[in-house]
């Protein structure tokens, strides 16, 4: 048997067992730094961050994990959190943990009806709210939710409206829960150990209720097992060790983010945690992190950023920022194509020396804005265009693409920082198997798989085969050597009227990485003779395109993408794209939205995964109007 085996079969049954190893192990060393933010209308200049030891960041989970127990939480009992990503979120999940119960993950942007259906479904005991507005969401629909015993607030104490509540002990403010906890455990001093010392590897740990594309969310009940196996595997690929630091900004709702902070705890390696999407270009150069997970999206932003930085910079500059990156896809495609032919990441001197200059003018000047010691970022939750995966792999900031569900614990597969192939979703994680159906759809088998559907048995066994084997929901191939593509969702694929099969996604993905303006496009042809699309453009993006124009310089956005010179903008674009398509592929007409899709409308997931379901509905007017007159087989 292997190191790697042994360290994966031999895991303990929790994560909270590992945290109790960890703080053990490396009291002293650093685990957490985070931003002090500062309250609404005070000078908002550059954050303070503050860093947690293990042995400090324990105090706090300890207690908070007593905490609970004085308020009757018991094993595998649920408690919610209903906050945006910081350090008390990853404190409370570890408390939850340690005090043997299951964390209730809600988003913070999920509706008042939404929170409490999740709340009620899960049977939460105590849901940890962030603020008022969280607080505000479950007294609306108090009388829905019997077994929610209490309240706790994470900003602030219980205010004058709660009064009656906070008599009845239905609302607590945090640092009263960490003053109970504290004395809770100098009367039962051994309450953590004992309770960490009896968790069994099949308990329940955490109800991930999926964002759901269609539908009501289904809550998937992951046990401890699949984070202490999360945890285990991943730093056995190498793509966290103990060195690094790590930016984590993802939604800790979601699994991606959830996973993470397993996979820390293990290694031991410093995360830097802050949710802030609008601070993460602030804080990447102050945090120089060594690593950083996103979903597409933020890599698709970063590229129209710096390529319309460019063009305000004039004609000269624009044309430099495109021929380098031009420069870093060829690069990054032959590189990778002679290391899989003949085992040597190598490129010919002639391309060496171009990729040299264009290090010295574009890509140097990336690499500083990403803090300057960033080895490589992992990007999950929806494919990454193959275009934009080449110009990072090109520019020094390799983006390892990785797959997994909420289902399967966040990891399923991820390509490694040697050897990775860009389009590809790597190869299994150590101990995850994986095989093909007939039809195309992955399978997947192995430690990080969910229980089921809570509380949904007939909807478990649709996905779940009593042997384990998982149906995912996607379509993939598996080249020789065991690299995993994935080309689309099974439900999302399009079969036109004509008979051909169309996968979507690659085509968006396309467009994405051609367009430097687009924000989303959803491409529609179920069922029709030809494929349409529906386009959202960037708004910093498009409007610092409409400042150069004389027509357009001062107009409103809405005005702007209505306007026929945008049209004929993004029309080229298509253009542009259809030469690459076959030819049952092509878009052939397409309407740009008057805005961009949001996860207000509910047309984005929380981790901004498209609807189209909502997205085609919202937007059926535009879409019958490209299939006027047209004639259907």
């Amino acid at each position: 048997m292997s190191d790697t085996q042994s360290l994966i079969e031999n895991r303990p049954p929790s994560v909270a067992t590992l945290f109790l190893e960890r703080v053990e192990t490396t009291p002293d060393a650093e685990a957490y730094r985070y931003p002090v933010i500062r309250p609404a209308g005070q000078d908002q200049g550059p954050d303070e961050w503050r860093s947690y030891s293990w042995r400090e960041a324990a105090e706090r989970v300890f207690s908070i994990a007593a905490g609970l127990m004085d308020l009757g939480v018991r094993p595998e009992e649920r408690v919610a959190i209903a906050s945006s990503t910081r350090i008390e979120w990853i404190l409370s999940d570890l408390a939850i943990l340690c005090a043997g119960a299951a964390t209730t993950t809600v988003y913070p942007s999920t509706n008042a009806s939404e929170t409490a259906y999740i709340l009620a479904d899960s049977d939460s005991r105590v849901l940890i709210a962030e603020d008022a507005a969280q607080l505000a969401k479950v007294r609306a629909h108090r009388d829905k939710l019997p077994d929610l015993a209490h309240v706790v607030l994470l900003d602030g104490e219980p205010g004058d409206e709660d009064a009656e509540d906070a008599e009845d002990g239905w609302v607590i403010g945090f640092a009263e829960l960490e003053r109970r906890g504290a004395a809770y455990r100098k009367e039962h001093p051994d309450a953590i150990t004992e309770t960490v010392g009896a968790l069994r590897a099949d308990q329940l740990a955490t109800l991930i209720y999926t964002s759901g594309t269609t539908g009501r969310p289904k809550g998937v009940r992951l046990v401890q097992d699949s984070w202490s196996y999360m945890a285990r595997a991943v730093p056995q690929t190498g793509l966290l060790n103990k060195d690094d630091v790590q930016y984590l900004w993802l939604p800790l709702a979601h699994v991606f983010g959830k996973m993470l902070i397993s996979v820390q705890i293990d290694s031991g390696h410093v995360i830097a945690v802050d949710g802030r999407v609008d601070k993460i270009i602030d804080n990447l150069p102050v945090v120089q992190p060594t690593k950083m997970c996103a979903v597409p999206r933020i890599f698709e932003k970063v590229y129209n950023g710096v390529a319309q930085k460019a063009r305000a910079g004039g004609a000269a500059k624009y044309k430099i920022f495109q021929w380098a990156a031009e420069v870093a896809r060829e690069y990054a495609r032959t590189v990778q194509d002679n290391q899989r032919r003949t085992g040597v990441a190598d490129a010919p001197t002639g391309l060496k020396v171009k990729h040299a200059v264009a290090d010295r003018l574009v890509y140097s000047k990336l690499r500083e804005a990403f803090g300057g010691r960033m080895v490589g970022c992992v990007s999950g939750s929806a494919a990454l265009a193959p275009d934009l995966g080449y110009f990072f792999a090109g520019a020094g900031i390799p983006v390892l693409e990785g797959y997994g569900l909420t289902e399967s614990a966040a990891a399923s597969f991820c390509n490694r920082t040697e050897n990775f192939r860009t389009g590809t979703v790597g190869k299994p994680m150590p101990g995850t198997e994986v095989r093909i159906a007939d039809d195309g759809e992955i399978l997947l088998r192995g430690p990080g798989i969910m229980q089921g559907y809570h509380g949904l048995p007939e909807q478990t066994a649709e996905v779940l085969e009593e042997d384990g084997w998982f149906h995912t929901g996607d379509i993939g191939e598996l080249s020789a050597d065991g690299y995993l593509r994935i080309t689309d969702r099974k439900k999302d694929l399009i079969k036109t009227s004509g008979g051909k099969y169309i996968a979507p996604a690659e085509v968006e993905g396309r467009f994405k990485a051609i367009c430097p303006y687009v924000s989303n496009i959803l491409v529609h042809g179920a069922g029709r003779n030809f494929c349409t699309a529906l386009i959202a453009l960037d708004e910093p993006a498009v409007m610092g395109w409409a400042a150069e124009q004389e027509d357009l310089k001062g107009k409103p956005y809405a005005e702007v993408v209505g306007s026929e010179q945008v049209r004929a903008l993004v029309d080229g674009y298509i253009e542009e794209l259809n030469k690459g398509l076959q030819r049952w592929q092509t878009i052939k007409k397409f309407r740009i939205l008057p805005r961009d899709l949001d996860i207000e409308h509910g047309e984005l997931t929380p981790s901004l995964k498209m609807k189209r379901p909502v997205v085609e509905s919202q937007f059926q007017d535009l879409i019958e109007e490209m299939y006027e007159g047209a004639r259907e087989r």
